[in-house]
């Protein structure tokens, strides 16, 4: 998708000594398992910030500051930090597990308000799905290199906010064109940054059906604007509900009305072409891996007008630096982060959740947990022994761990590329039906047509991903699995030579491919999925959990959680639980009574899914 679910890595053995570089890897390395970060080199640590900047907020003394190419792991940290309180004696208000943008968008938020939060990370960087990695001179983004939520007004720019409450801030280079479509029956569509121009741009393909184009992407705006008025907080703390519904009761009622319906349904209202509803289906598939009648209107109407309204920018350096200054604004607000710290279980005591055990033994202790995992790995891999509780049942009733990914990182000759060439391309040559089949269609992001600092002089990057199941790599000898995998990647190359770049192949100067078990691997991703997908037509977004849980203390912040997949999406997801972390542990102002109507009124709301 254009987010965070069309994410990838490659697959590497990465050594845990600082210094060391990355060399290629054996599938089956047992000693490297990083859970939530991406593959970097170790060197390239959260103090270095080449592309923007963060303030000198004052530090707490006593309290760790990350150094300059150095990795700190959680011994060190404990020393730094005065060391970490035993049992009973609560050192944090919230420990975060794991450093992808959700978690770490949590964690910055809680310690602004004046929480003190540990941040824990298996890896030696932060950043999970919105890593980076370098290799031969080249810096590839793990995931997608389209990245909304970078402007500079309205209230959905969620990234700018959250790197502003830290004191950071890193440039952007603007992208003209979303994505370029290339479909079958030679449908072409640019959607341009100016709405006006992509509405036109669709209409001369399809002018019998002007009307019903603008009256969707009318609702699409309607839904949008709603939302971009509203200050964006917790959906589970009833003051903030009431003070907004007060305050926009229109805008409020809108959201509500709009809150069970999906894309699909509504785009069939106005249109009638079965290839324009089928444009529709990709325009959905790319933001949430499934078709537009499974796409929960509001999360379409999010991406579908915040392309024009914030536009499309890509943070110079690389999307890795985003992840970076957040971890390091965390830092210069007193909190902590610590590096090669595996969480393995969640410790429950007397119902509620209270701390984490890490692979080495240790233990630490908090108000709270925030688990920055999939519900799946949540709740079926770090917590032991514990019943499924009764909301994540009826989660999983509802929703599957969507597809994996096959991912192709790829160095070429720049003179492969013609002129003007976009950033971003969505490929489906032949047949309609295979949108959403297995290796059917292609993204393609070249994000060194804005950024060329990425790749060494007279390079470009390609970055190409295509859905794949981990069910399609298991059962193979090394030697089979290799195979397969060139085998995939020159199919692949082979069609975007033919639909794109003529003489791709030749012009070859780097190419690595990750498949499903690499995901699953490096990212510790149940199945390397890349978040849910309905198991059948969903009832918009109301079978989508929030943050809280049916355990007392935990809470989940990601890609799992409302509002589901993508960079704004766990953006949003984290500013929403730490809202409700920051009132349950008396940072905010609540009301218990009203807490405890709210959540029972909720729950009762996903039932209906």
């Amino acid at each position: 998708m254009l987010n965070s679910s069309f994410l990838t890595v490659s697959e590497h053995t990465f050594s845990h000594t600082p210094h060391h570089f990355p060399t290629r890897a054996s599938s089956q390395s047992p000693n490297l398992q990083p859970q939530f970060q991406s593959l970097a080199f170790a060197n390239h640590v959260v103090s270095e910030f080449p592309s923007g900047s963060c303030s000198n907020a004052p530090r707490r003394k006593g309290v760790l500051a990350v150094r300059s190419k150095s990795t700190l792991g959680v011994e060190e940290v404990v020393a730094e930090g005065g060391g970490v309180k035993g049992k009973g004696e609560e050192e944090f208000d919230a420990i975060v597990i794991g450093s992808g943008i959700g978690g770490l968008v949590a964690g910055t938020q809680l310690a602004v308000k004046g929480a003190r939060v540990l941040v824990l990370e298996k890896y030696v960087i932060p950043g999970g799905s919105s890593g980076f990695y370098q290799r031969d001179g080249y810096t590839f983004d793990v995931g997608s290199s389209v990245m909304f939520g970078f402007s500079d007004k309205g209230n959905l720019n969620l990234i700018t906010q959250a790197l502003e409450a830290v004191g950071c801030r890193m440039q952007v280079v603007p992208d003209p064109t979303t994505v370029y479509f290339h479909l079958p029956n030679n449908l072409s569509v640019r959607v341009h940054k100016e709405y006006d121009k992509f509405t036109e741009e669709l209409t001369s393909y399809f002018p019998h059906e002007k009307e019903g184009i603008l009256k969707f992407y009318g609702e699409c705006w309607k839904i949008f604007d709603a939302l971009n008025s509203l200050e964006l907080k917790s959906l589970e703390e009833p003051l903030y509900l009431f003070g907004q519904f007060f305050q926009k009761p229109l805008e409020c009622l809108t959201l509500a009305y709009y809150l069970p319906q999906n894309a699909g349904a509504i785009a069939r209202k106005y249109i009638q072409d079965p290839q324009l509803l089928s444009f529709i289906d990709a325009e959905c598939f790319i933001v949430s891996t499934v078709n537009a009648l499974q796409t929960p209107m509001i999360n379409a109407a999010m991406v579908l007008c915040d392309r024009h309204f914030g536009g499309i920018n890509y943070p110079l350096g690389g999307v890795g630096g985003i992840a970076k200054s957040l971890a390091k604004g965390l830092v210069d607000q007193g909190s902590e982060i610590a590096y090669k710290a595996n969480v393995t279980s969640i410790i429950i005591e007397q119902g509620k959740a209270v701390g984490v055990r890490l692979s080495n033994g240790r233990e630490f202790f908090a108000k709270t947990i925030i688990s920055n995992a999939t519900r799946w790995d949540t709740f079926g891999k770090l917590l032991k022994d514990i019943p499924l509780p009764k909301e994540e049942e009826n989660f999983q009733k509802v929703y599957v761990k969507a597809p994996s990914f096959l991912s192709i990182h790829m160095g070429v000759k720049a003179e492969v590329l013609p002129p003007d060439t976009d950033c971003h391309h969505f490929v489906l040559e032949s047949n309609w039906s295979k949108l959403e089949e297995p290796y059917g269609s292609i993204f393609l992001s070249i994000p060194t047509v804005l950024d060329s600092s990425l790749a060494p002089e007279g390079r470009h990057i390609l970055h190409i991903f295509t859905t794949s199941s981990v069910e399609d790599w298991e059962g193979l000898s090394r030697a089979d699995y290799e195979a397969k995998k060139q085998l995939v990647a020159d199919e692949i190359t082979s069609r975007l030579e033919n639909k794109l770049f003529p003489g791709l192949r030749s012009s070859i100067d780097f190419m690595e491919v990750g498949t499903p078990k690499t995901h699953r691997r490096y990212l510790a991703r149940d199945e390397g999925t890349y978040g849910p997908m309905p198991r059948r037509i969903p009832k918009g977004l109301l079978g989508m959990p929030f943050n809280t849980t049916g355990i007392d203390g935990l809470y989940c912040v990601g890609d799992s959680c409302f509002p589901g997949q993508g960079v704004i999406a766990v953006a949003f997801s984290g500013v929403m639980c730490a809202h409700r972390v920051a009132a349950d542990i008396g940072l905010e102002k609540k009301s218990p009574v009203l807490d405890s109507m709210l959540l029972r009124l909720l729950g009762w709301l996903r039932t209906m899914a």
